[in-house]
């Protein structure tokens, strides 16, 4: 069973992301983010290459089966929320 991390990201001020959220993001096997640009410009800072899907309330309802899947199948997932 793979794990789900619920990852913060920094509000403003891209100094404030912590070393375990970067090395979080670069070793789980998909990204969920509410704004897939926003989100990329973090990542792309970071040098963080992990597949990124867009997650935000208009499609986790569609969504919960194909991740629910991920999990069972032994992958881990990170959700990152713009702030």
């Amino acid at each position: 069973m793979g794990k789900l991390y619920l990852v913060p990201t920094p509000i403003g001020n891209l100094e404030d992301m912590t070393l375990r959220a970067i090395r979080v993001l670069k070793e789980v096997d998909l990204i969920l983010a509410e704004d897939t640009r926003t989100s990329g410009k973090l990542l792309h800072h970071f040098e963080i290459s992990t597949q990124m899907k867009s997650h935000h309330m208009h499609n986790e309802h569609k969504m919960v089966d194909f991740l629910v899947e991920k999990l069972k199948g032994g992958e881990n997932i990170a959700l990152i929320s713009d702030a």
